[in-house]
C-alpha cells in the first residue's frame, strides 16, 4: 500500500454510494422456475453500422472493438475495418438467430437502434432513450425491455427508470444473481427498478484483447 493511499481519508457513512458487501456470502434462492439450479441469459449484441466511420460524419474509423488490435484510426475508410464490422449484420447476426430459432431457445438481442434500422440511417447517431426505444418498436412490433448503454453514467439508470417502460437494465457487472434497486427520479418519487448483470468475462471482449 502506498503512502498516498494510507494517508487518504473516506467517509464510510449511510450515504456512500456502493454496495461493496453484497449478500456476505449468503446470497437469496433465486426460485428459478421448475426449480433449475441455474439461469443462462443469451445475449447477442447488435451494433454493427453506428462505429465511428467518417461516412457518419466522424474524424476517422472505429479503431476498438475489433480484430484489428491497436489500429490507428486515420481520417479515410480503413476497407478491411469496413468489412469486419458488416460481417456481423450481414452473415453472423443471422447465423445466429437462425440456430436459435432452430432449437427453441429465447435470445435477448442488444441492438443499437440506428444498426438496427440499417439503410434508414439519421443524422443523430446517438439517440435518446425514448428516441431509441420507438425505433426498435417500429421495427419488431414491440417495445424492447430492457436497456444496456455499456458507456454508462451516474445518471443513466434514473434516466432509464423515468422512461417508465423498460422492465430491467443491465448496466451492471457486480453480481451474479439479478436484484432490485430502489431508484430516485428527479421529482423525488423513487420507484423499485430490476437490474440483471451482464458479464464481460463471457463477452467477445475476451476474443478483441489479448
Amino acid at each position: 500500500m502506498s503512502d498516498a493511499t494510507e494517508n487518504k481519508s473516506f467517509d464510510f457513512n449511510a450515504n456512500y454510494p456502493r454496495d461493496l458487501i453484497g449478500y456476505a456470502g449468503k446470497p437469496p434462492h433465486a426460485g428459478w422456475p421448475q426449480q433449475a439450479r441455474i439461469a443462462v441469459q443469451f445475449v447477442l449484441n447488435y451494433e454493427e453500422g453506428v462505429e465511428s466511420h467518417v461516412l457518419h460524419g466522424d474524424a476517422g474509423f472505429e479503431k476498438f472493438l475489433s480484430d484489428i488490435i491497436g489500429a490507428a484510426s486515420y481520417p479515410e475508410r480503413h476497407m478491411s475495418m469496413d468489412s469486419l464490422y458488416e460481417y456481423g449484420s450481414r452473415a453472423g447476426f443471422w447465423r445466429i438467430h437462425q440456430e436459435f430459432r432452430r432449437r427453441g431457445l429465447p435470445l435477448t438481442v442488444f441492438g443499437v437502434a440506428l444498426a438496427a434500422l440499417s439503410g434508414r440511417r439519421c443524422q443523430n447517431r446517438t439517440p435518446a432513450y425514448a428516441a431509441g426505444g420507438e425505433w426498435l418498436t417500429q421495427l419488431f412490433g414491440s417495445a424492447p425491455l430492457g436497456w444496456y448503454t455499456g458507456h454508462d453514467s451516474p445518471n443513466t439508470r434514473r434516466l432509464v427508470v423515468e422512461q417508465d417502460g423498460f422492465l430491467y437494465d443491465s448496466d451492471y457487472y457486480g453480481d451474479d444473481l439479478p436484484f432490485w434497486a430502489q431508484v430516485t427520479r428527479q421529482d423525488g418519487t423513487v420507484k423499485p427498478h430490476l437490474i440483471i448483470p451482464y458479464t464481460l468475462d463471457a463477452n467477445d471482449m475476451g476474443f478483441t484483447t489479448p
